[in-house]
């Protein structure tokens, strides 16, 4: 059952996925100068810097692998761009305690989505991609 499911599967994960980063990569070139600016406040050194690469790595990997296309290269991009972005902007155990709990959430939610992304990475984006017509799965 699953076998004939795998590929409208792999395009809804695919969508999902890029609704996450698709609109986040967008949204830090209308507001360039306010993300630099907090992503100064969390310590991340060459905010500037920082900012502008993920600024790209969002739009242009999550827009990858919406339509699935270098998908393998796109997820695994994502996925480390993801995990290191936690581990700065989500570090709970840096927080007063009454402040742990929502990014603690934050954390480990990315840390799913990091896995989702793995799993991407590892296994392609199924037949119902540009990748999938170009037979690389």
């Amino acid at each position: 059952m699953f076998t004939a499911l795998q590929n409208p599967l792999a395009l809804a994960g695919r969508i999902l996925l890029a609704l996450l980063f698709v609109p986040a990569g967008y949204g830090k070139i209308a507001g360039f100068s306010g993300t630099v600016g907090y992503a100064a406040s969390m310590g991340m050194p060459l905010p500037s810097v920082g900012v502008a690469i993920g600024l790209a790595i969002e739009l242009l990997g999550g827009l990858a692998l919406l339509i699935g296309w270098g998908t393998r290269w796109a997820a695994l991009a994502l996925a480390v761009f993801t995990l290191a972005a936690s581990f700065v902007f989500h570090a709970y155990w840096s927080l007063p305690e009454a402040q742990q709990a929502t990014q603690q959430l934050m954390f480990f939610k990315n840390l799913a989505i990091t896995g989702g992304l793995l799993a991407f990475a590892a296994f392609g984006a199924g037949a119902w991609s540009v990748d999938g017509t170009r037979r690389i799965r």
